[in-house]
């Protein structure tokens, strides 16, 4: 195994990091392993989180939308002149 250091840490990194550790209940180096693992897409493929949003729309939610950006598509003569 490798190891790693990292120096000139800024500040709001390493509490970033601090919250994260006590938040997940882990050591340092889990926390940081953790989080580098799951940016870099390791083990596990790389989301944005927006899976959990998608197909969610009924068909009522869909014309729903529609009718309330119609408006976006008309262009007013006035402003263009």
């Amino acid at each position: 195994m490798k190891h790693l250091t990292v120096r000139n840490l800024p500040p709001d990194v390493a509490n970033a990091l601090e919250r994260e550790k006590r938040r997940r209940g882990e050591s340092l180096n889990q926390t940081v392993i953790g989080l580098l693992s799951k940016g870099l897409g390791v083990g596990a493929p790389r989301s944005n989180g927006l899976a959990s949003l998608s197909g969610k729309w009924s068909e009522e939610d869909l014309e729903e939308f529609e009718r309330a950006v119609a408006s976006f598509a008309e262009i007013d003569d006035e402003l263009w002149r």
